[in-house]
């Protein structure tokens, strides 16, 4: 089984912006009850399905899938959630660590998060500069979530 196991925070400054070129995602969500999260994504010319399980601590099961784009961008007006997320992801590597920063768009624009998986929970990371405050675990920086409670509408100025 595939785990996911991630610390995500909030990004300040744009100092990590000459570090990486970011390439645009659009994904949305299938609505489900319970915890379990399906994720339709569309990547330049590719199409991916995930699913997720609930979140134990930072780390939950995920299984992703290439799909052709065509089934994605089907799946994306039939089947997902709107609006959805548009972002551009940014992959950053720095020494033994990938980060990947997402600057979003359209209803969520003027957030940034920066995400680096680890192997395992208790594992710790040498933070850059540009990373803030620490989000992990807050639900409402879940991309599924920002579907439903975009950040344009948290009042934060």
């Amino acid at each position: 089984m595939a785990k996911e196991i991630e610390r995500k925070f909030l990004v300040q400054g744009d100092a990590w912006r000459d570090l990486a070129e970011g390439r645009y995602y659009c994904q949305g969500y299938v609505p489900t009850q319970g915890t379990p999260t399906v994720r339709v994504r569309i990547i330049g010319e590719q199409g991916y399905l995930t699913l997720k399980g609930p979140v134990k601590g930072i780390s939950r099961s995920e299984f992703e899938y290439e799909i052709p784009v065509a089934d994605a961008q089907t799946m994306l007006v039939e089947l997902c959630q709107t609006p959805f997320i548009e972002k551009y992801r940014y992959r950053i590597q720095l020494e033994d660590w990938i980060w990947e920063v997402d600057e979003f768009l359209g209803d969520n624009q003027g957030l940034i998060l920066a995400e680096v998986e680890l192997t395992h929970a208790e594992q710790t990371v040498d933070l850059p500069a540009w990373i803030g405050k620490e989000v992990t675990g807050d639900p409402r920086y879940y991309n599924s979530n920002l579907v439903q409670n975009p950040f344009k509408n948290w009042g934060l100025g």
